[in-house]
């Protein structure tokens, strides 16, 4: 096909499309002249990746660039590029200052991962954002909330094992990350939109009636 119809096939504007191919995320499209290049299902998958990771992963260009280097590596096994893709799209948090709620909330992290047999540093962005999460917890008044922390941790099992399944059913590696993308971010949401639905059910049958 040419850039004309992967434009339209995929909603994304020719020259961002020509800008994806310059800055290296896109690969170009095969010369059938001189001033034309052919495209095929390989490139509209490519790009519907690279919008997934730019719009629902929000990443920059220069992380989806890193991100579709691991995909592309032949050396790199699934659970890294995986992993490559999940850290990519944990979020930064502010720290709230070095200090003793920090310091606890990091020691609550490594005993829960060495507790519960997790195959994760302690460096991993995720286990900082949660340590960050306990520490502003702890600084409001409600540092007790930790005591829930395995309570939760059950219910992340259950969810990644959901998620990996879902991954699990997709052919390509592109296709992979997409899922993780997908499931990641979109999960978060449908998760916490369930969580809420349940509390508004607990809520009902424990204080009213």
């Amino acid at each position: 096909m040419r850039i004309g119809e992967l434009s339209r096939r995929t909603g994304v504007s020719v020259p961002t499309i020509k800008y994806y191919v310059r800055e290296g995320l896109l690969p170009s499209g095969e010369l059938s002249s001189p001033n034309q290049a052919s495209y095929g299902d390989r490139h509209e998958r490519r790009l519907r990746l690279i919008r997934a990771l730019l719009d629902i992963g929000g990443l920059s260009v220069a992380a989806i660039r890193e991100v579709l280097a691991a995909v592309d590596d032949p050396d790199r096994s699934v659970h890294k590029v995986l992993g490559e893709a999940a850290r990519r799209m944990t979020p930064r948090y502010a720290e709230g200052g070095d200090d003793a709620s920090l310091a606890s909330a990091r020691d609550q992290v490594r005993q829960l991962i060495a507790r519960r047999g997790w195959q994760v540093d302690a460096c991993n962005p995720a286990a900082t954002a949660l340590s960050e999460t306990l520490a502003a917890l702890d600084r409001v008044g409600h540092g007790e909330f930790a005591e829930v922390l395995d309570d939760y941790a059950d219910a992340a099992d259950r969810v990644a094992d959901a998620d990996l399944a879902y991954v699990a059913r997709k052919a390509g590696l592109d296709d992979l990350v997409e899922g993780v993308v997908i499931g990641t971010v979109l999960g978060d949401a449908m998760l916490a939109s369930l969580r809420r639905l349940a509390q508004t059910h607990r809520s009902s049958t424990m204080y009213e009636g």
